[in-house]
This record gives C-alpha cells, sequence and structure tokens, in this order.
C-alpha cells in the first residue's frame, strides 16, 4: 500500500488516534470517503464546463 510496510501503517493509525482522538476517525474516514467517490465520478463523467472549454480550443 504506497510503499509502506505494516509498521509503518500502523504508526500512522496511533499517530491519528492520539491527533484526532478516537471518536473523530470514523468521521474522517467518511468524509476521506466521500472526497475520493467524487473525485472518481468527475473522472468517469466529466462536467459538462470542462467539455465546453475543450470545444473552445
Amino acid at each position: 500500500m504506497f510503499g509502506l510496510g505494516w509498521p509503518e501503517v500502523a504508526i500512522i493509525v496511533v499517530v491519528a488516534v492520539v491527533i484526532f482522538g478516537p471518536k473523530k476517525i470514523p468521521e474522517l474516514g467518511s468524509a476521506l470517503g466521500k472526497t475520493l467517490r467524487g473525485f472518481k465520478e468527475e473522472l468517469k463523467n466529466p462536467s459538462e464546463d470542462t467539455n465546453s472549454e475543450d470545444e473552445e480550443k
């Protein structure tokens, strides 16, 4: 996963829990998931604004 081993991932998780607290982690994960889902949808189906810009060039 991104060139990281399990020890590095564990350290990142522990640091995130210390910084944000265990109650905030699910909220952050949900927000990150929604953001990534939005990016994927835009990559698959670009909006009409970007198509009109391409036609002008």
